[in-house]
């Protein structure tokens, strides 16, 4: 893409707010959307919030300084959820991130804006964080591809820390080939994505009596996808949930101790409640849900080593309406275990009509490179069993 066509695209569709702040960068590589989560030299990094200093960065983070290495352009830090604490990208501060296909619904979080910015062709690809969801889910809600790597895997150096922990770094995307494309500028592996290592189909198992309580388009596409099979015994979703969150809110309120107690006010509510209840959580139930957290990702990782990958639904409904209440638990439910196991997982926009639907797959520790192999091999069955209906209909329409 061209930095002028993307400025362009991104003036056209200011009321999405999927950009905090523009560059005035200019190159001819990749045009890439970086979350206001990342420094960038030469912009502010707000993290969502308005408590951080408004003086430019002075050196690129980690992951930056590798796309600057394949020439890529970063054309804008992206909107966000606040402090990425949250999975709609409602910001007090800087408005709603506001889903391209229907202004009226969130884009989701908490890296919305970089979701929107790519499902509205405002650049090549984005840079987004996911510590319970963070990517998978706007990728899921907006239509387009989105990956947490294998924690650890892209460095979080330069990234403001909700939980460092459980922080990762990665790319969301409009194309399976852009992602696997992006995963490796930022430090992943090279993945030929268009030649899977297998000529059989890839071992997928479902997580047994973890879907449920999905609205009718999840379901209607839900049910067609998973229909046949296998079912794999998991650790139970709201264990796994439990924990990450006892870990996650703790370790944020740690970082934000000193905001919290100077600036309460310059916090948005659902934020700020969040943080308070983190800074309740004592150490020794932080040093226990720790040592729980070790032992889950130890009986996950058992109980898929027969199979390639987990599938299943990267949120229990499509996008809510800016304002609906009582969201943040179907659109975390199926994305948070994974930040507590620390396995790559990658949303792929499933084959439905209407608003987006997203599906997960979710692969061994340290496998992206298998895992982007094996979301081939998805994506490419539902390309061909689009195309079988495609021809049936011609077929029964000429008859």
């Amino acid at each position: 893409m061209h930095l002028e066509v993307a400025r362009r695209r991104i003036e056209d569709n200011a009321d999405i707010n999927a950009f905090i702040s523009l560059t005035e960068e200019v190159g001819s590589g990749d045009v890439v959307a970086v979350k206001d989560m990342v420094a960038v030299k030469g912009s502010v990094t707000t993290g969502g919030g308005t408590l951080r200093p408004r003086t430019p960065d002075e050196k690129d983070a980690a992951v930056i300084h590798c796309l600057r290495l394949h020439g890529c352009v970063v054309v804008g830090k992206t909107n966000l959820h606040e402090w990425a604490l949250g999975p709609t990208s409602v910001n007090p501060h800087y408005g709603p991130v506001r889903h391209p296909a229907d202004r009226s619904r969130v884009a989701g979080g908490s890296s919305g804006g970089s979701a929107a910015a790519v499902a509205a062709g405002m650049c090549d690809w984005a840079v987004g964080t996911d510590t319970g969801g963070s990517i998978r889910i706007p990728a899921g809600l907006c239509g387009v591809f989105g990956m947490k790597p294998t924690t650890g895997l892209i460095s979080t150096e330069g990234v403001i820390p909700l939980s460092p922990t459980m922080d990762t770094v990665g790319p969301l995307a409009p194309s399976l080939k852009a992602l696997a494309r992006a995963l490796e500028f930022m430090g992943g592996p090279s993945v030929p994505v268009s030649q899977p290592q297998w000529k059989d189909a890839p071992r997928l198992a479902v997580p047994k009596d973890w879907i449920a309580d999905l609205d009718e388009s999840t379901r209607q596409l839900w049910d067609a996808i998973s229909a046949g099979l296998p079912i794999l015994s998991l650790p139970a979703r709201a264990q796994l949930a439990a924990v990450g969150q006892t870990i996650l809110v703790k370790e944020a309120a740690d970082f934000h101790r000193r905001w919290m107690e100077s600036a309460p006010e310059q916090y948005g509510r659902d934020v700020l409640a969040l943080l308070r209840m983190g800074a309740s959580v004592s150490r020794g139930e932080y040093r226990a849900a720790l040592q729980t957290q070790r032992r889950l990702a130890a009986e996950v990782a058992a109980a898929m080593d027969d199979w390639d990958a987990l599938i299943l639904p990267t949120t229990a409904c499509v996008a809510p309406r800016i304002g609906d209440a009582n969201v943040r638990e179907p659109l975390t439910r199926f994305t948070r275990a994974f930040n507590v196991t620390g396995q790559p997982a990658v949303s792929l926009p499933g084959p439905a009509s209407g608003l987006p639907v997203g599906i997960q797959l979710v692969g061994h520790h340290g496998a992206d490179a298998h895992l982007l192999q094996v979301a081939h091999w998805v994506v490419k069955g539902w390309r061909l069993a689009r195309s079988d209906k495609a021809q049936v209909a011609t077929t029964r329409g000429s008859g």
